[in-house]
């Protein structure tokens, strides 16, 4: 059996934002010095993803989760630490990143496409494929601003699937859409892990779709490493955690 090689890792990373202060102008004109608060919504990250293993990440809101994702994805660096892809192509299924609102869907296909390292001759071939999974008809002549947010994801999810890559994504996007769309793309996503080459790693809130598919899981608590494991140890101990929440009163 040959061994495992890491296709993913990230040793120490940490993610800052200044948060701007809200001052009326008389006060920013008196003070001397303005002071921006720093906001870490990473700290000190480490762990490896082997070649064809599905990682799932789970933490309550402002965990840091999306804010990791894209950082591996390449949106943004790191202000600290560093996240080795070991040369591989890699793709973010996200709401909200990766289109531009003022093209149609078509013409963000190419674009998104491209940005993947694909040829505009490796695009045109797997465009009807992308548009017929998406199902949004005659939107995908329309500009993507016009989108419902199922809609989007639909594209999204469709363009990262069929153009594949060897490094996958995806945050929250299996979640979004219609009740038929997340089935066909939950067998679609399980078709692309099932080859055992691609590597994935998963954001999202639903234990169930963790459980069915990831090898390992990440607890990112507040910007932190809180545990990483087996699939059902680690959802056990947050599930656990978070049902004195779930169950206190408002």
């Amino acid at each position: 059996m040959r061994e495992k090689k890491s296709a993913i890792e990230l040793e120490d990373v940490c993610i800052h934002y200044s948060i701007m202060n809200h001052v009326s102008i008389r006060k920013t004109f008196l003070r001397k010095k303005k002071r921006n608060e720093v906001f870490e919504a990473v700290k000190h990250v480490t762990f490896s993803v082997q070649e064809g293993d599905i990682l799932g990440i789970i933490g309550k809101n402002g965990s840091g989760k999306s804010t990791l994702l894209k950082s591996i994805a390449g949106v943004f660096s790191p202000n600290a630490g560093k996240i080795d892809l070991k040369g591989h192509s890699v793709s973010l299924m996200s709401l909200g990143v990766g289109f531009k609102d003022t093209l149609s869907g078509r013409e963000n296909i190419v674009l998104s496409g491209m940005l993947l390292g694909f040829s505009e001759r490796e695009i045109e071939e797997r465009a009807q494929d992308i548009i017929d999974f998406a199902e949004i008809g005659e939107f995908i002549d329309r500009p993507v601003r016009t989108y419902s947010s199922g809609m989007y994801s639909k594209l999204a999810f469709s363009i990262t699937a069929m153009l594949e890559t060897d490094i996958m994504l995806v945050d929250e996007v299996l979640s979004v859409g219609d009740e038929q769309f997340r089935k066909k793309s939950l067998s679609k996503m399980k078709e692309l892990i099932n080859d055992r080459k691609r590597t994935v790693i998963i954001v999202s809130h639903s234990i169930s779709t963790l459980k069915e598919l990831c090898d390992q899981v990440l607890w990112l608590h507040d910007g932190e490493v809180r545990r990483i494991g087996k699939t059902e140890e680690v959802l056990g101990e947050y599930a656990a955690y978070m049902a004195p929440e779930a169950k206190s009163p408002k």
